[in-house]
């Protein structure tokens, strides 16, 4: 991998990530950009504990502009896009219209190729591994700045999501505070070591998946399941299988296996609903441990978290979608209209041939 740090007309950080050592990565930006302005706050919320990030500037961000005009296509004679260069393998750059920025943390975005009508899923192994370098990079870098406590890697796919740019892309959040899904798990944690001395959670959750029915595919160095109580019709974890904190820690088994393992349980997800309804919306989610530190969470360390991804869909069968209506949105408390073992089920029979 070849790593080039550049800089755009209004400033921003991008950096290229080559698969081939020899590439050259000189191109300028032509556009005429004012510096990026932001407006970004936290604001904590006293009754929930919370934070929320304010964010107005980003009312005028880009929103589904034609194939022809997107800006995270490659520059391309007098059309003028995010990246300077007419081609590339993997670019990260600083978003243009951030929820974080400054002393609220810092977000970017990931293209995962040049080739505006592809997706993940369309990736070779190669280039799945460069992504996965680009996000360990990535996490990183980020964790050295002061602002930041933890960093989040993660794509949304589809109009369902509410996606507004078709370019398969992601994004990496770098917040200045631990995320309350990711305290409610160290919680969790903190009090599993407690009451069993000193057994780790998520060690005891892999290993009950592992031995259950719900797995969706295994590997010498990965395992895919449903698990017990998935909040979602179709949802994934995805753990290396031994123990790390972050992206950081994989060895280099778990980054050489990654990308086979990946992009099968996204072609899967493609085939779940049927070829008329692929691709399938998603959002994949790395859950990585905070950078800060934990002594709110009574003798949990870093490396008693677990890496892992989460993948899951909004549709819950052919032609409707899960709407997070009252009992979501107003409480909190998930209805799954899918049994987990079925999901699991359904996913093992749509197996690559």
């Amino acid at each position: 991998m070849k790593k080039t740090s550049t800089r755009l007309a209004d400033g921003r950080e991008l950096i290229y990530y080559d698969l081939r050592d020899d590439s050259v990565r000189d191109a300028t930006d032509r556009r005429p950009l004012d510096r990026t302005v932001t407006t970004s706050e936290i604001r904590r919320d006293p009754l929930l504990g919370d934070s929320v990030a304010i964010a107005s500037h980003r009312q005028g961000r880009t929103y589904h502009p034609p194939a022809d005009e997107c800006p995270l296509c490659p520059s391309e004679g007098d059309r003028l896009s995010e990246i300077p260069d007419s081609s590339y393998d993997v670019v990260v750059f600083e978003n243009r219209f951030p929820s974080l920025a400054g002393d609220s943390g810092r977000c970017e975005v990931v293209c995962f190729t040049s080739d505006h009508n592809a997706s993940f899923a369309d990736l070779t192994e190669e280039q799945a591994g460069l992504v996965l370098e680009a996000w360990t990079d990535r996490t990183s870098e980020l964790s050295h700045l002061p602002s930041v406590e933890q960093v989040f890697c993660f794509e949304n796919r589809g109009a369902e999501i509410g996606v507004t740019l078709g370019h398969p892309h992601g994004q990496i959040y770098a917040y200045p505070f631990t995320t309350p899904r990711t305290a409610l798990m160290l919680r969790s944690a903190a009090t599993h070591k407690e009451m069993t001395g000193g057994e780790n959670l998520f060690d005891a959750v892999l290993e009950r998946e592992l031995a259950g029915e719900r797995v969706v595919l295994e590997g010498d160095h990965w395992v895919a399941f449903v698990p017990y109580a998935a909040h979602w019709p179709y949802e994934v974890h995805l753990y290396p299988k031994r123990r790390v904190p972050d992206l950081l820690g994989l060895d280099e088994g778990a980054r050489t296996e990654f990308p086979k393992v990946y992009l099968e349980l996204l072609r899967r997800f493609d085939r779940i609903f049927g070829e008329s309804e692929s691709p399938t919306p998603y959002i994949a989610a790395w859950h990585q441990a905070p950078f800060g530190a934990l002594e709110e969470f009574d003798g949990v360390v870093r490396e008693d978290f677990a890496l892992h991804l989460e993948l899951f869909t909004i549709r819950r069968t052919s032609g409707k979608l899960k709407f997070l209506a009252g009992s979501e949105s107003g409480m909190n408390v998930f209805i799954n209209d899918v049994p987990p073992e079925h999901a699991a089920e359904r996913l093992r029979e749509v197996a690559s041939s």
